[in-house]
């Protein structure tokens, strides 16, 4: 049996804790032997919780003191870039959480030092390893309802994201920071690239929420024409309220497949008539894609190890990178947009 690959985790935020705990807890073939993170308190509450001994205000002090083989990257967009050129001009593979970067200028540059280097790049696309949506690409890539026609994608989130996420000077805003996994998805399960989108937004709670930033949005919608004449749809709202709600509708020729449901658990509870049923939903997306993110971290670890790609690359990251300039620009110009302008 191989050695574990030791991980630098960079990051002890909500995303990099969520990381530590399924690599913790679940991944025998990687251990996290470091911790970065500039908020002392908030690095050393989650190296307390998952008995990470080594702790950095940088990459860079990290690199210097501790021996390890693999960086996974949590922090926000804006550090993408610099944080995986200095992981692999030091030759250490990275898995970078979405969204790749911020521009397609961005995404060329960390391919490129990764390539360079000849370290192993895997984006954070944990739907590509959640068992509900890779047995549904197993069946649409096995026939069963036919060339995909229509897809449909939503991601709506109960809380607000942060402050720089939801300023476009700062971030792609919700397209980007909510719902890049829908822009990866919809192309992954319709096996095309974009060819053309349309976005509207709104903004229903942002004064409520004092918000003050422009061009904020709480809610979007996006139509697609794929390369293939395949259409889609994403659908964006955060916060909603309600709950986290994450479903995919794909329209084949011979069928529908629906992957995803806004019920939690297969409970329901009746106490009055007047009540009615009660049955629990999905309240936070650890909770949703628990899976998912144990078995993407997993599949890196053995892609470090076997020296192979991973399912999830820079490529992946670039076109959803891609949508999301495009959508932004459609809405902000009001008008479709195609890729071509995007891509250049």
């Amino acid at each position: 049996m191989k050695k574990p690959i030791r991980i630098c985790m960079i990051g002890a935020g909500r995303v990099g804790k969520n990381h530590s705990r399924a690599i913790t807890r679940h991944v025998p073939g990687a251990k996290i032997v470091a911790l970065v993170d500039p908020m002392v308190e908030v690095r050393q509450s989650t190296a307390l919780e998952f008995g990470i001994d080594q702790q950095f205000d940088t990459l860079e002090d990290a690199i210097e003191k501790v021996d390890f083989e693999a960086v996974v990257i949590t922090t926000p967009t804006p550090t993408h870039l610099a944080l995986t050129v200095l992981a692999a001009e030091n030759k250490k593979h990275i898995f970078l959480e979405k969204p790749m970067a911020l521009n397609l200028e961005e995404c060329d540059a960390i391919m490129d030092v990764v390539n360079k280097n000849a370290v192993i790049l895997q984006l954070g696309f944990m739907r590509r390893f959640d068992p509900e949506f890779v047995a549904a690409a197993q069946r649409i890539e096995g026939g069963e309802i036919g060339q995909p026609m229509m897809i449909k994608s939503n991601t709506h989130g109960p809380g607000l994201p942060p402050a720089w996420a939801c300023d476009l000077r700062t971030s792609n805003g919700m397209l980007a920071e909510v719902n890049s996994h829908d822009w990866d998805a919809t192309r992954w399960f319709m096996g095309s690239n974009y060819e053309r989108v349309y976005t509207e937004v709104a903004n229903f709670k942002g004064e409520a929420k004092q918000v003050t930033t422009p061009n904020f949005y709480d809610n979007v919608l996006v139509n697609i024409k794929f390369e293939s004449g395949g259409l889609g749809m994403i659908s964006g709202v955060c916060p909603c309220g309600y709950g986290y709600d994450a479903r995919i509708e794909i329209v084949g020729e011979k069928g529908i497949m629906q992957i995803g449901e806004l019920k939690g658990q297969s409970i329901m509870v009746c106490t009055n008539r007047d009540q009615g049923l009660i049955t629990p939903i999905v309240r936070t997306w650890p909770e949703r894609f628990a899976w998912a993110y144990i078995n993407e971290l997993e599949h890196f670890a053995t892609c470090v190890q076997t020296e192979t790609a991973p399912k999830a690359g820079g490529l992946d990251g670039r076109w959803a990178v891609a949508g999301v300039l495009a959508g932004t620009k459609s809405f902000l110009e009001e008008r479709p947009i195609y890729l071509k302008e995007i891509m250049g």
